[in-house]
This record gives C-alpha cells, sequence and structure tokens, in this order.
C-alpha cells in the first residue's frame, strides 16, 4: 500500500484504538497521501497500525459513512475519488437547478407545504442528537430542500436535484464532520423557511445560492487536489 508508513499506537487521545485509525486515516486521506483508488486492505492496515482488525473495520465503515472511503465488490476498501473540480460541478449545478426551482415553488406553496417543511426541518434538527447523525443527515437536508421544491410542479428537475444531492452527499457528510457547519446551516435553513413563507422570491433564492456555494468553498478547503 502506497504512502502508508508504519505507525506506532497511540492510546492517550484519542481514546479507543478504532478512533485513533478513524483519525490517522482521515488526515491521511484529505492530505492526499492516500491517493484516491488507493486500496485499504484490513490486515495490512491492522499490521502497521498494531491492532487487530475489528477496530480497522469499524475505522472504516465510519471513513464509508464520511465519504471517505467506498467498499467496492472484489476489491474491498479503497479511498473514495474527491476532487475540488467536483465540488465545483455538483454544488454549482444544484444552485443553478435548486435556485430555479424554489423561484417557481415560493408563489405556489400553500400553508400545508410551508408547514411540512417545517416539520422537515424540526426533525432534522432532532435527528442532530443521534449517534448516527452525521450519516444520515446529508438525506435529510435534501429531504428539507425538496420541500421547499416541489410546489414549483417540475418532477424531472426534482428527480435531477435528487441525483446531485445523492452524488455530494459525502462531501456534506465530512464538511459537517470537520468544520461543525451544522449550527451555521441551521440557521440558514430557518431563514430559508421564513423567506418563502413571506413569498420573499429574489431573498430566498439569494439565501439559497449562498448557502449551497458557501458549502462548497468550505469542502473544497478540505481537499487537496
Amino acid at each position: 500500500m502506497q504512502g502508508l508508513a508504519p505507525v506506532a499506537l497511540q492510546m492517550n487521545v484519542p481514546k479507543t484504538r478504532t478512533e485513533y485509525v478513524v483519525s490517522m486515516l482521515r488526515e491521511r486521506i484529505l492530505s492526499g497521501e492516500l491517493k484516491a483508488g488507493s486500496a485499504l486492505r484490513q490486515a495490512a492496515l491492522a499490521a502497521q497500525v498494531g491492532v487487530s482488525r475489528i477496530p480497522i473495520r469499524e475505522a472504516l465503515l465510519q471513513l464509508e459513512a464520511e465519504g471517505l472511503v467506498e467498499f467496492e465488490p472484489h476489491k474491498g476498501a479503497t479511498v473514495a475519488c474527491m476532487s475540488k473540480a467536483m465540488v465545483d460541478d455538483l454544488f454549482e449545478l444544484r444552485a443553478l437547478i435548486e435556485c430555479d426551482l424554489l423561484s417557481r415553488s415560493i408563489p405556489q406553496m400553500t400553508e400545508q407545504d410551508f408547514e411540512l417543511a417545517a416539520q422537515s426541518l424540526d426533525t432534522m434538527e432532532r435527528a442532530w442528537q443521534r449517534e448516527d447523525a452525521i450519516a444520515i443527515w446529508s438525506d435529510m437536508n435534501m429531504d428539507f430542500h425538496l420541500s421547499l421544491y416541489r410546489a414549483a410542479n417540475r418532477p424531472h428537475a426534482l428527480d435531477l436535484v435528487r441525483t446531485l444531492n445523492h452524488n455530494s452527499g459525502r462531501y456534506v457528510r465530512m464538511n459537517l464532520l470537520l468544520t461543525g457547519a451544522k449550527p451555521r446551516s441551521e440557521l440558514e435553513h430557518r431563514q430559508l423557511l421564513e423567506l418563502c413563507q413571506q413569498q420573499q422570491v429574489a431573498q430566498a433564492c439569494a439565501l439559497l445560492k449562498t448557502h449551497i456555494l458557501d458549502s462548497a468553498e468550505e469542502i473544497k478547503a478540505l481537499i487537496s487536489n
């Protein structure tokens, strides 16, 4: 395995073997030391770090939830492909399509639509207390955004938004984990919903564009290439 030198296990911080392995691998992936597509062989990692394969397996599963590792048939765990260019592509498309949908949706939204959006936002905020919050938050975030767009009655555009959000989900998880972006996101979501309720179309679309593109800039700062 390229780029992974033997490492002595330190038991002071982080607290557990799994946390140590997660921290070590995450740093090497985000720095570019472990290149996209590199195999992460559990036996080799266990020998190099000096732990059993159990914490290695647990760490790889956690990194998969963060979007940094992929499990592929017949290949096992590999470093996920991530690039600044890919972030730009995904998030600029999201901003373009979602802002258009929102501008079409707001004039058509009913009190029931606003209620459902508020419920979705409440559910998402409560879910942050769960242990698996980072793994599920990006999907819940998408559900909230879609609740604001459905009144536009553009089913094909909504399908495209779903695809873009699924493809960008791992970047969102990484951003939440490493930058603490959740509080900003929560505040902006509340502001966005209020602007929609007030029928402030231009202001809502401007906030949505900033919300999406600022996330992209935060994410690109974490990626080495």
